[in-house]
């Protein structure tokens, strides 16, 4: 180790500051990640890459090549604008979570001159010595210099389920990952204990680095992702049908090929809506934006979907529907009177707790204090871990001046530390642990616990001296007596799990508290403290008894931390999406497991990594707004894909008809593409809309099928009036070429933007007031679809003409008489097609929400 250190420039006390500072600069920050993935660059050729972008300049291509100047200038100057409007939402979306992100950038604890202190996680270099305890991440490469009972979970890197012992030591060098128990590794995390580790390699040279540049593993699929990728093939399945169909006609007809070929890409190019990936951008920074100043922090912005269409929470008590803060409400000895030694004897195991920071240690220290207690006179020889199986902590200390005997105090859950006594201390006398006894003891506990106190048990044992101590020394132990503690129910939760209730979320208790004091807290927030499972008798259920049993139990106590992700996944598997709320060391599995993993600010770092968002404020209420603006973000969302899709579809199936049945095309490349683009500029605003009460109160998925059944509907009848249109421009007015395109443009581009103010909404559009940007975004664009025709050059260049007061007033009563009908149509749909009870999906299968 000597040699590793010297090699590494350091030592016990780490490296210096400024050593720190060169080497940080030299091997660059500690993250596997690239660095500058989101950065201006690469966010400008994401626009560029899009198909439907590669497909406007393939278009641009051919008119160059034909020497088209104006075709082609036209096309390119959409292009670039497209591309530049995108680029700017995109980039001032990707700034803002990026700010967002660093409020929850890892920190540890180094020591560099000498001198422990928390630095960024990104700022370790080799040879840093970092110290760790339970609940942190690992956050580099390292050997072990010092560790006590230090257990380390390598799931993600070993597959080993189980916790692994690391100590100092010399292994093999060409031991595997699974042996290396000197060293520890990025990505890992510390379940139990603490150790002092000298930082060896950092970032893309650790382990996990290695592996990560090897595979570049993708996040999991969320399902909002899915449904843009099937919504994706929807798209290009019907452009393929238009683009060869139209194609075919307009040849057979003798129609020029560059003509033809021009107007089917501008058709397929007109039914998508290019600009989809910057309005889901805007639209989830946005919201993420908005629910940062609420106390809620999004990690995944695709997580926000998974918010809203959230149908059961699962939560501990502590904190969310208690207040939080624990405090010692009695010290009391084996027969339930209040006992100064054994409030002592806890005081002294806290005192000397390093381990895990803890609300229940800080509760006794905190009582002991205000007691006038002290820790003097006694020194700390040894310590003994909590851990989740054995749910006890033992401090092993001596009286000074004593160098013979050991005392050895042990605190934990009642029954742990019941299971480890032979002996009861009662009136100053030890007598053995009889059943009788044993069953008195209960008998308190019980009661206290459906008091609502949370009850910890003390034991103490003394012992000859010796050097360490182990898990085995837990043994013949004398039972002290009760520790009560007391975290009253806050006196709004029983009003926010309501809230949540109507928002068709249901609140469900996963805890590893005693099943007395689980259903006092129920009881009083207005949960059924009846309906109840154990730890144990979720244990005797296979899996197939657990999907029945979970879905109506509202209470999970005496839960493992390991039957914690099984209780999700159950849930998950009758076809509701879970939230996980969690933030100790042994909620991680449940998060990862969990449709989305929600932690507080203040958790353990392998509970913060593995969560999806982060609440600032332990606070169901805040949670509640997080799930409301997720289901707006969502609905906003939905709002332009469908809107945008059927109102195109409408206009692309109108021009594929009417395109055979012309003299001339409906439009041609250039004035599709203008069409498209004008109609998108305003639906950048949609991220602001208001979202009807209905569409929040209820979870909310992707159904493609029914965004099909939306576009297929409402785009015929868009299509209709088209056709009604192309009768009244040939048979009324005699249109020619330019006449028949301009008035059509027209028409088509302010229905377009008229239809959003009408569909934003599935009741009546004038009981739903929009938002003022949306509002006036598509009031300005109406002002200057209407001037259009009458531009001069400018309009000339993409072949408009200017209209009679005649033409004029027939364009403004079909469009009337159009969105009227489309208000109309909107009633019957979705009368029709939702019967007021939303359905959720999940894994094939379709579930009623009660």
């Amino acid at each position: 180790m000597g040699d590793l250190n010297t090699s590494l420039g350091s030592s016990w006390n780490g490296l210096t500051a400024a050593r720190a500072a060169e080497r940080l600069a030299v091997v660059g920050p500690n993250t596997v990640e690239d660095a500058q993935r989101l950065g201006p660059l690469r966010l400008l050729w994401n626009q560029v890459e899009s198909p439907l972008v590669l497909i406007l300049i393939f278009a641009a291509a051919v008119s160059l090549g034909l020497s088209q100047w104006v075709d082609a200038a036209i096309i390119l100057a959409i292009v670039i604008g497209s591309t530049l409007l995108g680029f700017r939402q995109e980039y001032r979306a990707s700034a803002a979570v990026e700010e967002l992100k660093k409020r929850l950038a890892l920190t540890c604890r180094v020591v560099r001159d000498g001198v422990e202190g928390t630095v960024p996680a990104d700022a370790l270099v080799p040879g840093d010595v970092i110290v760790l305890s339970a609940g942190n991440l690992i956050p580099a490469d390292g050997r072990i210099l010092e560790a006590r009972d230090f257990l380390v979970s390598e799931a993600s890197m070993t597959g080993e389920s189980f916790p692994v012992e690391k100590q100092p030591g010399i292994v093999p060098a060409d031991a595997p990952l699974s042996q290396r128990t000197n060293v520890v590794f990025l990505g890992a995390s510390v379940r139990s204990g603490t150790a002092r580790v000298l930082v060896v390699d950092t970032g893309r040279r650790t382990a996990f680095g290695v592996i990560a540049a090897r595979l570049r593993a993708r996040e999991p699929e969320t399902n909002f992702a899915r449904g843009l990728r099937q919504f994706g093939y929807l798209l290009i399945r019907a452009m393929v049908v238009i683009v060869l169909s139209v194609l075919t006609v307009n040849l057979l007809l003798d129609r020029g090929l560059v003509e033809s070929l021009l107007f089917s890409v501008a058709l397929a190019v007109g039914l998508s809506p290019e600009l989809l990936p910057a309005i889901v951008s805007i639209t989830l920074a946005a919201g993420a934006r908005a629910m940062s100043k609420e106390g809620v922090i999004v990690r995944r912005l695709d997580a926000i979907e998974n918010l809203g269409s959230m149908t059961i929470l699962c939560t501990d008590k502590t904190g969310t529907l208690t207040e939080g803060t624990i405090v010692l409400a009695d010290a009391t000895d084996p027969r339930g009177r209040t006992s100064t030694g054994v409030r002592q004897l806890a005081f002294l195991n806290a005192s000397f707790e390093t381990g895990i920071d803890n609300p229940i240690d800080a509760a006794i220290v905190t009582a002991g204090e205000q007691a006038g207690l002290s820790a003097s006179g006694h020194d700390k020889i040894d310590e003994i871990p909590y851990d989740f199986l054995r749910k006890r902590l033992t401090i092993v200390m001596a009286e000074r001046g004593d160098a013979e005997r050991h005392l050895v105090v042990t605190k934990g859950a009642f029954s742990n530390v019941l299971s480890v006594c032979t002996h009861v201390e009662r009136d100053g006398a030890v007598l053995a642990l009889t059943d009788a006894v044993t069953a008195e003891l209960f008998v308190y506990y019980e009661s206290k616990g459906t008091a609502g106190f949370r009850v910890l048990a003390v034991a103490t044992r003394t012992v000859s001296a010796k050097g360490t101590y182990q898990r085995d020394d837990e043994a013949e132990m004398v039972f002290a007596g009760f520790l009560l503690f007391l975290d009253p129910p806050k006196v709004d939760a029983a009003r926010i799990i309501g809230h949540l209730a109507t928002l068709n979320v249901q609140v469900k208790i996963i805890t590893g508290d005693n099943r007395f004091v689980t259903g006092h807290i129920a009881g009083s927030v207005g949960l059924d403290p009846t309906s109840m499972l154990t730890g144990d008798a979720l244990t005797k259920m296979d899996d197939e008894a657990l999907w029945h049993a979970a879905p109506g139990t509202s209470l999970f106590a005496e839960i493992d931390p390991q039957q914690k992700e099984r209780i999700v996944r159950a849930l998950q598997r009758t076809g509701h999406s879970v939230g996980y709320l969690g933030d100790g060391i042994n909620d991680a599995p449940a998060l990862h497991a969990a449709d989305v993993g929600i932690s507080v600010d203040h958790a353990v770092d392998v509970a913060r990594e593995s969560a999806d968002i982060i609440l600032l404020k332990r606070d169901l209420d805040v949670l509640r707004t997080g799930v409301e603006y997720g289901r707006r973000t969502f609905a906003n969302t939905l709002k332009y894909i469908s809107i945008t899709t059927s109102a195109n579809f409408g206009n692309m199936v109108s021009m594929a008809i009417a395109a055979p049945l012309l003299p001339f095309l409906p439009l041609v490349a250039k004035q599709i593409l203008l069409n498209n683009f004008l109609s998108d500029l305003p639906s950048m605003a949609i991220s602001t809309d208001r979202v009807d009460a209905e569409r929040v109160a209820h979870p909310q998925r992707w159904d493609v099928a029914q965004v099909r059944r939306y576009m297929v509907v409402f785009g015929l009848v868009s299509s209709i009036f088209d056709l009604l249109t192309f009768a009244a421009l040939l048979l009324l007015f005699r249109a020619g070429e330019a006449t028949f395109q301009t008035t059509w443009f027209v028409v088509s581009l302010l229905t377009e933007l008229g239809v959003v103010l009408i569909l934003r909404t599935r009741g009546p559009a004038w009981r739903s007031r929009p938002s003022a940007l949306l509002l006036w975004t598509t009031a300005a664009a109406t002002v200057f679809t209407l001037a259009i025709p009458f531009f001069g050059p400018g309009s000339r260049l993409f072949g408009f003409v200017p209209l009679s007061t005649v033409e004029m007033g027939a364009v403004v009563g079909i469009v009337v008489t159009y969105l009227a009908a489309t208000e109309a149509t909107k009633r019957w749909f979705f009368r029709h097609t939702y019967n007021g009870e939303p359905t959720i999906r999940s894994a094939g299968r379709q579930t009623r929400l009660t």
